[in-house]
């Protein structure tokens, strides 16, 4: 039996909770196993809804969402009505965060924890912040019923 590093087993685990990454239902994030856990399988998450987007490969919470276009994908993953997403351009950053930022707030109720011009003024994100505006439309899309969590 081959040996699999504790690397690949994590993968593993999270892909399992997923019900399998990009298909299936999106994972539980319950505290249960730590910040890193819950971290992870949410970067998972905007991975298994941001794909295929063009411009968009979210690898992490920071320079991933610089152009606006990882937050646009996936709000419009949720809502393919609010906006055309094939028209949006990686270079206008400014439009791109206001649009997103805009139809969270309008579709699925989530707080303006990010400023516009605070996303703009820096070439690169702030992970946390990007991270606890992330968590938070993860929320308000569970509260509305849009995105489903595995029963524990």
């Amino acid at each position: 039996r081959p040996r699999v590093g504790s690397r690949a087993q994590g993968r593993c685990a999270i892909l399992e909770k997923f019900g399998g990454a990009a298909k299936g239902p999106a994972p539980h994030l319950r505290r249960s196993g730590g910040a890193a856990t819950v971290k992870t399988m949410l970067l998972e998450w905007c991975r298994a809804r941001t794909r295929g987007y063009p411009h968009v490969d979210v690898q992490n919470f920071s320079g991933s969402w610089g152009s606006g276009l990882a937050f646009c994908a996936l709000l419009h993953s949720f809502f393919p009505d609010a906006f055309d997403f094939a028209t949006l351009e990686p270079a206008a950053r400014r439009e791109n965060f206001a649009l997103a930022f805009a139809t969270a707030e309008e579709r699925a109720g989530c707080a303006p924890l990010l400023e516009v011009e605070d996303m703009v003024r820096l070439p690169v994100p702030d992970a946390k912040c990007v991270y606890t505006y992330v968590q938070e439309l993860y929320r308000c899309l569970v509260a509305k019923g849009l995105v489903k969590t595995k029963k524990r």
